[in-house]
């Protein structure tokens, strides 16, 4: 009975289950799609803001514009991704080993099946006494405007001459001139400093000055800077973020490139040079086009010209062929044109002779109706009419003149009775002072006075 009770294969000696039992009870079935769904949708809604610190452990930049990174501490890593779009507004630039602060929210990639972080903002943590000079003075400098966009000037497209500041030794200038050799070559003048150590700074920044001291119209100028020199720590780059040196390459007036250290290495001097170059050699390459790219160029549109300029002209040809077969026989037209002409010429003439005479008729008519009669009465009226205006208007003003003349008269007489002159004549006088103006109260007369009487006027001191 008991090997009718129970499974004897199943080697734990449970009873067998029945299969529609097992289906009842078991989960729903999802696919893997289906779980990575779920899965995203539960991290990003109980993660959708987070703070987390941790160490930079590797950064990478696709070409896209997006950066891939991780954040690490002693016991874990996370990914995380950083968007084109947010790259520019980070305000710093990530590199392996900085200590951040990352804001942003959590998600999955269900291609991998991780979860990353998507970072918002990111500032530094915990930073050394080195990085936290650099970013204090990058603030400075940047809220002086030496970094604005519009204090760059645009590199010219095929300079003449090319100035270098390196060192004359390194591997720097030879790929620089390697790198000009097989672009377009050009005259380059080399400033030789140290890039490295006590003092390269200033050499650095006098050589930017020497270049700018050059009259314009020297043939020594060079037309654009490159600054150059290889990658190293952040010490061996320490004399590219010397703030006399970024000042002299912001006030360089001409164009200036900073090909200082590898393309993840950033300086002050880059934020305040024209153009920032990630490498010497690439440096080299946006100084200058490719020759045989411009001659192949030129040779392209040569042909391109020369290809549709034949084309425009069998256009034209065809259609001047068309247009020729539907005009008619040029001798014909020229016929018939010539014989309307003569046609019309004769009607223009006889025309021309029927008006001349019908005007003639026209003037004779008029001539006979016209009579200086009329006219001479009519002048002879306006004129007897005239000569009544001008009797008026003679007597109007000389009445007008008179009553005039009175009126002065009369003005005259009440002015002259009011005059300080007639008070003057019954024997008063008028003291002024040395500036002219009168003296009415005794305590105003004082030093030089002028006292004028009637028929006069006498000086006198009180």
């Amino acid at each position: 009975m008991a090997a009718d009770l129970f499974d004897t294969d199943d080697p734990f000696g449970l009873p067998p289950i029945e299969e529609e039992q097992a289906g009842a009870n078991a989960p729903a079935e999802l696919t893997v799609s289906e779980v990575s769904q779920q899965l995203k949708r539960m991290v990003e809604k109980n993660f959708s803001f987070v703070r987390i610190r941790g160490e930079i452990s590797r950064v990478t930049v696709a070409k896209s514009g997006h950066m891939y990174t991780s954040l690490k501490d002693a016991d874990a890593v996370l990914d995380a991704v950083c968007w084109k779009g947010t790259m520019s507004r980070l305000g710093l630039r990530p590199e392996e080993g900085m200590d951040v602060v990352c804001t942003g929210r959590l998600t999955t990639y269900p291609g991998r099946s991780n979860y990353q972080l998507i970072i918002e903002t990111m500032e530094l943590a915990g930073q050394g006494a080195l990085l936290k000079m650099l970013e204090e003075r990058r603030k400075k400098l940047a809220a002086e405007g030496l970094f604005d966009a519009s204090r760059k000037k645009p590199v010219p497209f095929l300079p003449r001459i090319i100035g270098v500041v390196t060192s004359p030794t390194g591997a720097v200038i030879r790929d620089i001139l390697h790198r000009l050799a097989d672009r377009f070559p050009r005259r380059v003048i080399v400033w030789p400093v140290m890039v490295q150590g006590q003092g390269a700074a200033q050499q650095v920044a006098a050589a930017i000055s020497g270049f700018n001291a050059l009259p314009p119209d020297s043939p020594h100028r060079p037309d654009v800077l490159i600054v150059a020199r290889g990658g190293g720590s952040l010490e061996d780059l320490m004399p590219f973020n010397d703030e006399a040196l970024v000042r002299t390459a912001a006030a360089s007036a001409i164009p200036l490139i900073s090909a200082v250290g590898h393309e993840t290495d950033t300086t002050l001097i880059d934020y305040a040079a024209d153009l920032r170059a990630p490498t010497p050699t690439a440096a080299a390459e946006m100084a200058v086009p490719v020759r045989a790219e411009l001659v192949a160029g030129v040779n392209e549109m040569t042909h391109r010209l020369s290809a549709a300029t034949q084309r425009g002209i069998k256009q034209h040809r065809i259609h001047l062929d068309g247009l020729a077969r539907g005009l008619g026989d040029p001798r014909r037209m020229l016929e018939t044109a010539t014989q309307k002409h003569d046609h019309l010429s004769q009607r223009l003439d006889a025309g021309l002779a029927a008006w001349l005479e019908k005007r003639r008729g026209r003037l004779a008519e008029l001539s006979a109706q016209i009579s200086p009669r009329p006219v001479l009465r009519r002048i002879a009226d306006t004129e007897r009419v005239l000569s009544g205006h001008a009797e008026r208007l003679s007597q109007a003003a000389k009445r007008l003149v008179a009553e005039r003349e009175k009126a002065l008269s009369s003005s005259a007489a009440l002015l002259d009775s009011l005059s300080f002159e007639r008070v003057l004549d019954r024997g008063y006088a008028v003291v002024f002072d040395g500036a002219g103006n009168i003296i009415s109260s005794a305590e105003k007369a004082q030093g030089d006075i002028d006292i004028r009487f009637r028929d006069g006027t006498r000086k006198a001191k009180i």
